[in-house]
């Protein structure tokens, strides 16, 4: 009877769109994705702009793993509405973050 209802457990879990091995997967990945530009950054093996390149290079790919084997986007009934929020977002994310830069960078006391 135990074995019944743990079943009847992990198949609601499945139903959420994530079973152990995307987890497991999806866990690998990231940690690759941070570890390549960790190995580059402490040996020196690029240099200035190829690291930083590199580093945002990982950065994006890391976002991506986060979405497809963590928040399921790709499993999800609508997943037109996902990405349009999505979207909205990053759009929100990328104003804040270039207008601060702007703001730093133009408006120095001199």
């Amino acid at each position: 009877m135990s074995n019944h209802n743990s079943h009847g457990h992990d198949a609601q879990h499945e139903s959420h769109g994530g079973s152990m091995k995307s987890y497991v997967i999806g866990f690998l990945f990231s940690i690759i994705l941070t570890i390549i530009p960790l190995v580059v950054v402490m040996n020196d093996m690029l240099g200035k702009t190829a690291t930083t390149v590199l580093i945002l290079i990982m950065a994006i790919l890391q976002f991506a793993v986060q979405l497809i084997f963590f928040m399921h986007i790709r499993d999800e009934e609508k997943p037109r509405f996902n990405l349009m929020a999505l979207i909205f977002g990053l759009v929100i994310l990328l104003t804040i973050v270039v207008g601060s830069i702007w703001i730093m960078t133009y408006n120095a006391v001199g």
